[in-house]
């Protein structure tokens, strides 16, 4: 199994050969060392010495006996890979009868295997004979579409060898040969590509007779028969490994066949008929049969010329006996022996599209019944319904236009001169909006409404809701007026109106189609506009005041343009201090609508929910009033009003905004000035301690009493080196001593304190990974005036400090380490103890030695 050595290879012989053809014997090398591809050397021999034929490698190599042959090429090598090659013989003879041995020159390191190897070769005489029926080599049928034929050939074999013979039939279409059906050499048949189904059909049949004949029938002939036909015969022999080869090959054209195709024509192309006409259209069979057939012709109707025939409708029918299906408006008449007539009466504008018809033609067997050869089916036909159009006009006008906003408007369109009506014509109207649009650009339509052919309305995208709230009415006045009506018009509703009046035609079915749409000239809706213009005026009442007292100012409208306009006010603060809510610095605070609805809107003090008040003192008049008034109130104040005029419905629109000028609050006071620092003596601590992080608040400049000042505090942590994150709140406490933390995820707890006047403790009891991070605290300073009114500082943010929190690794591992060495030792000496015990007690064995006789030669066992 494990040895390798070179093998060479050659077919097992004999080699059983056909005199005068061509003859390729392979021979093959493997498993050698050296260059990848080999050289070979093949020698002949008749009886026992062998002669020299040709080498790939040495050009003189060739015995006198052969240079001849190999200089003509008679007598080849043909290298098919590396290391294999094929000796080619042309017209071999008898004297090429012998024994051909296969060399290959050694490029192994070692000797081992073989290097040549040889193949019997028996050339017999040429015994195969292919011929046509009745020695005639070749001869023309003419047939029509569907009609059978047959075929025969004749081959005999007279070899001295038992060998078998493979029919095939073929056909020439173009240049090229194609196989329709074999006898193979195994006694098996075998469609050609594309014959697989006529042939378990049985349309396609090869059957042998005497005198060693082979008989093609063809069944339902179609144009794809017509060709050329010939008959190939190849001669198979069993080789020596039980394989089958082909030795020879011949063929003989038997016919010619043409196959005359039936066609399906209508003899019209596009048609065009008006309604209410009738359409005539004849369907024409194009057969140069002769003999007795019949005819079944089908018309169809499709809306699309790509429909196939199951999508398509059968409109009538007439079978080979010449019955016609049973139909009122449509009647199928046959005009001569190939054509057939449909006639389609009082045809509709539904009847227009595409028709063809499908004709099947039926032949007589020996037993009476009749057989289908052949079916087509035509190309399709465009017909074209004219619709007969009714002739009328459409007259729009405007019965009510606006001269003012929120005025009514209707629109009128009526049907004028209409001719040429019948009493199943109905009218329907859609009405249109076109927007005037500055200079030379072009606005695109927009639908309002329409109505289908039962006048059902149908709502456009523009307008929609108000035409549901009924600030829109469409309506039909009489039999040929229709009206539009807008309760309320407003500035967008200017523009070009017009309407569109389609008439639509009853079919036979019952149902309703649409045959014209005329159009009215544009109606304009305009009526000329001012500008609307607000003006307002803020004024602030006290020029002087101190923190704690009452701000006041009013605000004073004036407009022009307006229809009874009513206002809604809003006050609006521009601090320096803002927070995160008002991003942009401006902070609505409360608001009084066209209604006199007061509301606050981004005023969050619940302190003092009742300190600002915003009352109306006259029709253009407003007063805003803020009580007790802090330093963080200082800013600038402004009043946003917005004009509303009545609209339709009760409903109040907006028409324009005014901003008024600002008043300024400004507290000029010289209090202290308070900072605040962060304080840690050991910001460095381990897991399970306490932390201590102290906030101390400094002041400079007017020195104050303890009881005069307060402050909020609110403790904050970044979990982070870098300050990147958001910060959480821990803890705060505010100036009356309440407590309140934030909802903790670990076992570490949280305790803040007033320790000083002006320091403030936190503690984190059992420090944790997470507690590490950036803290600091936040102050709110509260400073009491000298009127007794606390006022709110800005806060003040104190500079993080970095709490670590790290790991005794001593005190983590000391309990682990002290009972793993304990339980190692128990478990140890357990083992010792258990393995002394099975020792001693449990596996004991007593061994007897067998005696020994004291003689000169011993037992055998003491080798």
């Amino acid at each position: 199994a494990f040895c390798r050595g070179r093998i060479v290879r050659v077919p097992k012989g004999p080699l059983i050969r056909v005199v005068g053809t061509e003859v390729a014997i392979p021979c093959s090398v493997s498993d050698y060392d050296g260059p990848s591809e080999q050289n070979f050397d093949w020698e002949f021999s008749r009886e026992t010495d062998f002669v020299r034929i040709v080498s790939t490698w040495d050009s003189t190599f060739t015995s006198e006996e052969y240079q001849k042959r190999v200089g003509r090429g008679d007598i080849k090598l043909r290298r098919s890979s590396n290391d294999a090659v094929e000796l080619v013989i042309r017209n071999i003879q008898p004297a090429d009868q012998g024994r051909y041995k296969c060399s290959t020159p050694s490029t192994d390191a070692t000797v081992q295997g073989n290097y040549d190897a040889e193949v019997q070769v028996k050339v017999i005489s040429d015994g195969l004979s292919v011929s046509g029926s009745k020695a005639r080599s070749s001869t023309s049928l003419r047939l029509s579409e569907g009609d059978s034929f047959k075929l025969r050939c004749s081959a005999i074999t007279t070899s001295p060898e038992h060998t078998h013979l493979h029919v095939t039939w073929q056909i020439k279409s173009g240049s090229s040969w194609r196989d329709i059906l074999s006898l193979t050499h195994e006694g098996k048949f075998q469609p050609g590509p594309g014959y697989e189904e006529r042939y378990r059909s049985g349309d396609i049949r090869l059957d042998t007779g005497a005198n060693d004949t082979y008989r093609l029938s063809v069944s339902q002939a179609s144009s794809a028969d017509g060709g050329a036909y010939r008959c190939l015969v190849s001669e198979w022999v069993r080789g020596a490994d039980g394989s089958w080869q082909k030795i020879q090959e011949k063929s003989v054209e038997i016919a010619a066949v043409s196959i005359q195709r039936t066609d399906v024509v209508i003899s019209t192309s596009n048609v065009s008929v008006t309604e209410r006409d009738s359409l005539d259209l004849t369907c024409n069979i194009t057969t140069d049969r002769s003999g007795i057939f019949q005819a079944e012709v089908m018309w169809y109707f499709s809306t699309s010329p790509d429909d196939t025939l199951s999508d398509a409708q059968l409109l009538l029918s007439m079978d080979h006996d010449s019955v016609v299906s049973d139909s009122t408006l449509i009647s199928l008449s046959h005009v001569d022996r190939n054509s057939y007539r449909l006639l389609v009466r009082d045809v509709d504008v539904e009847d227009s599209g595409y028709y063809f018809c499908e004709a099947a033609i039926w032949v007589p067997l020996h037993n009476g019944s009749w057989h289908k050869v052949v079916e087509r089916t035509s190309a399709p036909v465009s017909v074209v319904v004219t619709a007969l159009e009714p002739d009328y006009d459409v007259f729009l006008n405007a019965s009510k236009t606006p001269k003012f906003s929120d005025d009514p408007t209707e629109l009128n369109c009526r049907i004028t001169n209409v001719q040429d009506t019948e009493a199943n014509i109905r009218f329907t109207v859609s009405w249109y909006y076109r927007q005037h649009l500055p200079g030379d650009d072009v606005a695109t339509e927009e639908l309002l409404a329409s109505m289908d052919a039962d006048w059902t309305l149908l709502l456009g995208d523009r307008g929609r809701e108000r035409i549901q709230n009924g600030e829109i009415i469409f309506s039909k006045k009489s039999a040929d007026t229709f009206s539009l009506r807008i309760q309320w018009t407003s500035e967008s509703d200017r523009g070009d109106y017009f309407c569109v009046v389609s008439a639509w035609s009853r079919h036979r079915n019952n149902s309703w189609v649409r045959s014209k749409d005329v159009t009215s000239a544009p109606v304009n809706i305009f009526w000329a506009t001012q500008d609307y213009t607000l003006t307002v005026e803020a004024v602030k009442l006290k020029p002087f005041f101190v923190a704690g007292h009452t701000f006041e100012m009013t605000c004073k409208v004036s407009s022009k343009n307006i229809k009874t306009p009513r206002y809604s006010v809003l006050i609006t603060a521009e601090k320096p201090f803002t927070d995160q809510s008002s991003p942009n610095g401006t902070t609505r605070i409360i608001s009084l609508n066209q209604d006199s609805v007061v509301r606050l809107e981004d005023w969050t003090d619940q302190t003092r929910v009742d300190g600002v008040v915003l009352e109306k003192v006259q029709e253009n008049e407003f007063r805003y009033r803020m009580y007790q008034t802090q330093i963080s109130d200082a800013g600038l104040y402004r009043c946003v009003v917005t004009a509303w005029s009545p609209g339709g419905g009760g409903m109040w629109r907006e028409a324009v905004n005014g901003l008024s000028n600002p008043i300024q609050i400004d507290f000029q006071t010289s209090g202290p000035v308070f900072n605040v620092s962060v304080h840690s003596d050991s910001p460095t601590i381990y897991q399970g301690e306490v932390a201590d992080l102290l906030c101390i608040i400094t002041t400079e400049g007017m020195p104050l009493e303890p009881d005069d000042m307060s402050f909020d505090v609110s403790w904050f942590a970044v979990r982070s080196f870098a300050l990147d994150r958001e910060p959480v709140l821990l803890a705060s406490l505010d100036r009356r001593g309440i407590v309140a933390q934030s909802r903790r995820n670990g076992s570490s707890d949280l305790s803040v304190e007033r320790i000083s006047p002006l320091e403030f403790r936190l503690r984190v009891h059992g420090c944790e990974d997470h507690d590490f991070g950036n803290h600091y605290c936040v102050v709110t300073p509260w400073v009491r005036s000298a009127t007794g009114v606390w006022q709110r500082e800005p806060d003040i943010k104190a500079k993080p400090i970095f709490l670590s929190v790290k790991m005794d690794v001593l005190n983590a591992f000391k309990y682990p380490l002290l009972i793993g060495i304990g339980l190692a030792t128990v478990i140890g000496l357990l083992s010792c103890l258990i393995g002394y015990c099975s020792s001693r007690w449990c596996c004991k064995k007593e061994v007897q030695e067998t005696r020994r006789e004291r003689r000169r030669l011993m037992s055998m066992e003491m080798d």
